[in-house]
């Protein structure tokens, strides 16, 4: 166990899928004082110490700055330190979250980013064909996919003057990078250089997971798959959906098959916890949040889990998720289809799961990783910045 030269005073600024809440349980159970300011990421309301919504008006982003500027004078400054969530940690404007950033730089000791959202440095990596990502929810190969097609503006977005300029501002104003994915450590290479670049991972609080192993063998596989509506083409959902509902269409028999869009977070975690295999992401090289979570329960899960990734962490025993080829349909289907037809393995994968979220990604171990690499620059890299 890596162990910090002593208590730190920590604030996790902004929030993605409850990754900095999960991350605050760690480093509180490791001995630290820990602090998360964050929007509670919108719909799921994930706790926080400090709430950062931003109201649904016309005037809400400037509110939201005001008030920001205002916490940065009592409840924001002073911490050994920082983590912000990616480039948006608030729902601003990019010049308005770059006056935030360069406050909060000014007035603490360390300042690290945590890559684990959509950034222009990943859309740079997902839309070049020569990158070592050979697909993502923009590109197979030379391919473009759904998602690209209906969202042809969003990438230009991403790459606008005024963002790109602030996320290179950051990424050379941080201290360094920590990331939650695979395929963002190898964006990050785009921004920042290789010393300042460390690998994280996604947090799971595995101890408030029950773990709950397929017993013998079932009669019927109850297959889930669940997915926001809005984010259903990057997902790739729309084809998933397709070869799990030709699937239970052939073997009515064999299986059974459970559909969630938009609904309350507890509700979608009862019902990944009331099924056998959980059907995640397309596009992905890493297993993610959902995909994490369900290994935690037992669950066999299909969704991304490359031979790059399992190299990349150094992981030769255990390979859980049964992976995904988003180039073929039809592969999408058999990888299904030959998970209802082999209940006889589904034991065995959810014992494989768990161990692997155990060893890779509880939220102590992460915390731990964090820990490793704020430490290095804390102890090595002397910034003048912050007043404390």
């Amino acid at each position: 166990m890596y162990k910090a030269s002593g208590p730190l005073n920590i604030l996790l600024l902004g929030d993605t899928s409850n990754f900095h809440n999960t991350l605050a349980m760690g480093l509180r159970a490791l001995g630290h004082t820990v602090t998360v300011a964050s929007d509670g990421t919108g719909w799921m309301n994930t706790p926080r110490d400090i709430d950062l919504s931003r109201h649904d008006s016309r005037l809400g982003g400037l509110w939201l700055w005001f008030r920001m500027r205002f916490l940065l004078k009592q409840r924001l400054s002073g911490y050994d330190i920082v983590a912000v969530a990616g480039t948006h940690f608030a729902r601003l404007k990019p010049r308005r979250l770059r006056s935030i950033f360069d406050m909060v730089r000014h007035n603490n000791r360390f300042v690290f980013q945590t890559a684990l959202a959509t950034d222009p440095f990943y859309i740079e990596e997902c839309l070049d064909p020569q990158s070592p990502l050979r697909y993502n929810e923009w590109r197979v190969d030379r391919d473009t996919t759904p998602f690209r097609q209906s969202s042809w503006n969003l990438a230009q977005d991403w790459l606008d003057r005024p963002l790109y300029s602030y996320s290179r501002h950051l990424a050379a104003s941080v201290d360094a990078v920590v990331t939650a994915l695979y395929e963002y450590h190898i964006s990050c290479r785009r921004a920042y250089p290789p010393e300042k670049i460390h690998y994280g991972g996604i947090p799971v609080d595995t101890d408030s997971i029950t773990f709950t192993p397929v017993i013998g063998i079932p009669d019927r596989v109850k297959l889930f798959l669940g997915y926001p509506s809005r984010r259903m083409l990057e997902k790739g959902a729309e084809r998933l959906l397709t070869a799990a509902r030709r699937v239970a269409a052939e073997y009515p028999d064999r299986c059974s098959l459970d559909v969630a869009s938009d609904i309350p977070l507890d509700e979608f975690i009862r019902r990944m916890q009331g099924s056998h295999v959980v059907i995640d992401q397309l596009y992905s090289y890493t297993p993610a949040t959902t995909a994490l979570m369900a290994m935690a329960m037992g669950k066999t899960v299909i969704s991304g889990g490359e031979e790059d990734y399992y190299r990349f962490i150094g992981e030769n025993e255990l390979h859980p998720v049964i992976n995904l080829d988003p180039r073929d349909d039809q592969s999408i289907y058999r990888a299904i289809r030959d998970t209802v037809l082999h209940p006889e393995l589904l034991s065995e994968r959810g014992r494989q799961g768990r161990a692997f979220v155990e060893r890779h990604n509880s939220a102590k171990v992460v915390a731990e990783r964090f820990l490793k690499a704020w430490e290095k620059h804390k102890l090595y890299r002397n910034h003048p910045g912050g007043k404390l």
